[in-house]
């Protein structure tokens, strides 16, 4: 998608302090990646390039891609792995797979494979310890897919053992509360995409709202219907939240959908993990 309609890539850095964190992991560096969208439409080569650029300036410890690599038809993957073949990271690159990797027959294989071809680990209610065994990755599988059964991969960790867990829809946050979650990474909403200075995204500003029109008129309001359908928990449209005893982080992702962004650009996201 043009410029015009995106706004030019932001580079988001946070420091998040972690209970139990080994001293040796103080100072490790990931970057997100999430929604990419990745179909000829959604996301330009040109911003693809500055993100990769970007996120290979941060010289993280560790990269995480958090999900919808594609639209539809999973045949873009192909070009966008040897594109992501570039990215470079000490630990190596991590992924989970988005709702859009179940919306085409075949797709969720077929982007499986291309990531995997490409060095990138996909994780779908997996665990995995690039960064040593003081320290879980848990990447699960799509909060509306059959497959999202968190207590598979979670219950192989040791409860003293700080974990960090990659889940495309912020939603799951809810249901993952009955687990220690050290930081919960997420896309999905892509921000919201429009957002009203001083307000905040406009799909939570009018949230509220939305809950006071019956369902039966939901139905016929363009706006308020769509919103239902990407996100219950509006609050946590973009940014950094508290989730009961667990800390949640929203990427506003890569990917544009129509009619474009507003005050809300695509983010390559810089975490620091600190001792807490």
């Amino acid at each position: 998608m043009h410029r015009l309609f995106t706004g030019e890539l932001r580079v988001d850095c946070l420091t998040i302090a972690i209970a139990n964190l080994p001293a040796k992991l103080s100072g490790t560096k990931i970057v997100q990646l999430t929604d990419f969208h990745y179909d000829g439409l959604r996301l330009s080569d040109r911003l693809l390039q500055q993100a990769i650029a970007a996120t290979n300036q941060a010289e993280s410890d560790l990269i995480v891609l958090t999900g919808d690599y594609i639209t539809d038809d999973p045949a873009p993957i192909h070009s966008l792995a040897e594109k992501l073949k570039k990215l470079q990271s000490s630990a190596g690159i991590y992924a989970v797979l988005g709702n859009h990797e179940d919306h085409f027959p075949g797709a969720k294989t077929e982007v499986i494979k291309a990531l995997t071809n490409v060095g990138i680990q996909v994780l779908y209610n997996q665990v995995a310890y690039p960064l040593g065994a003081e320290l879980a990755l848990i990447g699960l599988a799509d909060f509306w897919s059959r497959d999202f059964n968190p207590n598979d991969a979670i219950s192989l960790v040791n409860q003293d053992i700080p974990r960090i867990v990659l889940s495309h829809n912020p939603d799951s946050a809810e249901s993952l509360q009955k687990w220690r979650v050290d930081l919960q990474l997420s896309g999905h909403t892509h921000g919201g995409q429009i957002v009203i200075p001083g307000l905040g995204s406009l799909s939570a500003w009018i949230d509220p709202f939305r809950r006071t029109i019956p369902k039966q008129l939901r139905r016929i309001i363009p706006y308020i219907s769509m919103g239902e359908h990407i996100l219950k928990h509006w609050e946590w449209v973009s940014g950094l939240h508290q989730v009961g005893n667990n800390l949640l982080y929203v990427n506003r992702g890569l990917g544009t959908y129509s009619p474009g962004r507003l005050f809300c650009p695509p983010e390559v996201t810089v975490i620091t993990l600190e001792s807490k």
